[in-house]
């Protein structure tokens, strides 16, 4: 069965640094589209950020452009995110997910069609305050 754990996360102060780790088992990243999704309380699913199996495009939410940067080890089969700048706003739960299939834009993948992902970790907490 496919899993996908996430850590890393943790409280940390406005403006501070996290990075997340989504590591795969019993199947290989390589050939999977990798998204990172977060939920705060009382709020919808928001995608973050996903980057593409083959060939390195991604996509941010406009909230992280700038700020948080998406990428893989595929040696490792470990997705990263890597959170500067923090601020208040994005205290959430973070998950990652992987889907094998293609999508034309990742931003389909992303916000469209993000309930159609099949493959979820179980989340970690991001809590920035001071």
């Amino acid at each position: 069965q496919v899993e996908l754990v996430e850590s890393g996360g943790g409280l940390v102060q406005p403006g501070g640094s996290l990075r997340l780790s989504c590591a795969a088992s019993r199947f290989t990243l390589d050939y999977y589209a990798i998204g990172w999704f977060r939920q705060a309380p009382g709020k919808e699913r928001e995608g973050v950020t996903c980057i593409s199996s083959s060939d390195g495009r991604t996509y941010y939410a406009d909230s992280v452009k700038g700020r948080f940067t998406i990428s893989r080890d595929n040696a490792k089969n470990t997705i990263y995110l890597q959170m500067n700048s923090l601020k208040p706003e994005d205290t959430a739960v973070y998950y990652c997910a992987a889907t094998p299939s293609y999508f034309t834009t990742l931003h389909a993948m992303c916000v469209d069609d993000q309930s159609t992902l099949p493959y979820w970790g179980q989340g970690t907490q991001v809590t920035v305050s001071s």
